[in-house]
């Protein structure tokens, strides 16, 4: 009993000391600690796991979206440039 309390209060210490940093810990650790619930009794295992996972699948998350944002910024950019252009040729025709 004291390990499953020691194991609950590191998670917590380390969910709300990091705040953002953690992202997806608690998510991950809620659906691992009902499923190692129901898988016999583990779950403070499942907790531990679910948590590492849920930051793991933010992490990805979060790179993928700060890709997308980039790909499209310089799409904008570049199409930007090229109506720059075409006005600045456009111009110099007249």
């Amino acid at each position: 009993m004291k390990i499953r309390i020691l194991a609950v209060a590191a998670i917590a210490s380390v969910t709300l000391s990091a705040g953002v940093a953690n992202a997806g810990c608690i998510k991950g650790a809620a659906v691992g600690g009902v499923a190692g619930h129901i898988a016999g009794h583990h779950g403070v295992a499942g907790a531990v796991i679910g948590c590492a996972v849920g930051h793991q699948r933010a992490k990805v998350k979060a790179n993928r979206e700060a890709q997308a944002a980039a790909r499209s910024k310089s799409g904008a950019d570049v199409r930007k440039d090229d109506r720059l252009q075409d006005e600045a040729t456009r111009t110099n025709r007249i």
